[in-house]
């Protein structure tokens, strides 16, 4: 059994955490939000995540997973400090590492022992450089350490089954021996590992997310043209999909793309080109496309509306930014709702699980307990969130319950061909035999 302590209890280090414990570790988890702890050992989660629940009772039960304030307590006996504390974006999109920095000072006023010290935040290139120079210099005394980069590929809402079932661990570290520890810490994961230096791992982190939002941003670009055209972009996609060189994985046409990862990280990986003199052209393109989809599903609903959205009610299906979360963070949904309001529209929201969150971000929206209210009296429902319990509406109920029946489809889980024969005014996105 190993002892680690983990840094932060949000999305990441929560996961992490619970993860390394079910595994047969003592963890500790510390934050020094002294509520979130609190909650946490009234057995309160800060996230809503698919089985994080049960996750974390389980092993708080069995001893292996415990909470805390206190750095004394968490670096104490570990072997492994893991810091995932937030990384977000600046005003000029340049990553915040205040609580990076913080983190790494306090771990090094408190360690009488060697220890591993592990990146498991997004952080720039060379952060792990900046990490040694802070604890080395925050010492009361040189203890021996190492700095590792360990970045996460977890997607909210699967972030368990994505720790579990890795398709690959990154580690990088300018110490071999360091490096191997930390890959041995990994092995019951069975996953491929990737022993690399400091900075490549750190850029794989934000090369990879970057690739995804190029594909997606990508996918959003050819909708468009798909709807002039006559096109299906749904089969598109999958006749894409089927080359292995594509592949079909995070080619859906929506909203776009929007949480704490994405946004974040593509805007700080541009940044940092930027201040080496060179000029993103396809990160820029790719934050432009992405964020022009929230504008045009306002337009497109003002059009299937008559042309004005003054005085019409709107329904939103969905809020998260994402299905099977809470997180509200840079959600399609924020934006469409701002845009929609200053068009004169009266706005609703319905969301399973994230209205909690949503309503102090949105407190001109109304809120409601489930579609079917939400949609009596509206003028248009928007599907925003591709939550599986609106595939499964009664949509004949809609339909009545609607003043008109105006459904503009942003993530594509209904059959055209159907909505159309059910009398819905009806759009989706990139779907452009639909449209005429």
């Amino acid at each position: 059994m190993k002892q680690i302590c983990v840094i932060g209890v949000g999305y990441v280090g929560i996961v992490t955490g619970a993860c390394f414990a079910d595994l047969g570790n003592r963890v500790v988890a510390l934050d020094v939000n002294e509520q979130r702890i609190e909650n946490l050992k009234k057995g309160i989660m800060p996230i809503y995540e698919p089985g994080l629940d049960e996750l974390v009772k389980r092993n708080v039960k069995a001893g292996r997973l415990s909470f805390t304030t206190s750095y004394e307590e968490a670096v104490k006996g570990s072997e492994y400090a893991f810091i995932a504390v937030g990384t977000p974006s600046a005003a000029n999109g340049e990553a915040d590492l205040q609580y990076v920095a913080a983190a790494a000072t306090s771990i090094a006023k408190s360690m009488t022992a060697p220890l591993i010290i592990i990146n498991k935040s997004t952080v720039p290139i060379g952060t792990g450089d900046w990490v040694a120079d802070i604890v080395k210099g925050a010492q009361p005394k040189p203890v021996d350490f190492s700095v590792v980069s360990c970045p996460e590929f977890l997607r909210e809402g699967s972030a368990i089954g994505d720790f579990m079932n890795p398709h690959r661990t990154v580690i990088g570290s300018l110490d071999r021996d360091a490096a191997n520890k930390v890959a041995q810490l990994h092995l019951p994961l069975r996953a491929p590992i990737v022993i690399t230096d400091l900075r490549t791992a750190e850029m794989i982190k934000y090369a990879s997310n970057a690739f995804l939002a190029t594909k997606i941003s990508f996918i959003n670009e050819l909708a468009d043209l798909c709807e002039k055209v006559g096109a299906d972009v749904k089969e598109v996609a999958a006749g894409m999909g089927y080359d292995a060189r594509i592949g079909r994985h995070f080619l859906d046409a929506g909203l776009g793309w929007g949480g704490s990862c994405f946004p974040k990280d593509v805007e700080a990986l541009a940044f940092m080109a930027n201040e080496r003199g060179l000029e993103p052209k396809i990160l820029n393109a790719v934050m432009d496309v992405n964020y022009d989809r929230r504008t045009a599903v306002v337009r497109r609903t003002e059009e299937m509306v008559g042309g004005s959205l003054k005085g019409k009610t709107v329904g939103l299906l969905g809020l998260a930014f994402k299905p099977n979360t809470d997180d509200m963070r840079d959600a399609p949904s924020i934006d469409i709702a701002n845009e929609l309001i200053e068009s004169g529209a009266k706005v609703r929201g319905y969301d399973p699980v994230a209205m909690d969150v949503a309503r102090p971000i949105l407190p001109a929206v109304e809120f409601f307990n489930d579609p079917y209210e939400l949609a009596k009296g509206c003028d248009a429902l928007i599907v925003v969130t591709e939550w599986n319990e609106f595939k499964q509406l009664d949509l004949e109920k809609v339909k009545g319950l609607l003043k008109s029946p105006v459904i503009f489809d942003g993530r594509n889980i209904y059959d055209p061909n159907h909505m159309k024969a059910m009398g819905f005014t009806y759009r989706a996105i990139g779907r452009g035999f639909n449209g005429k």
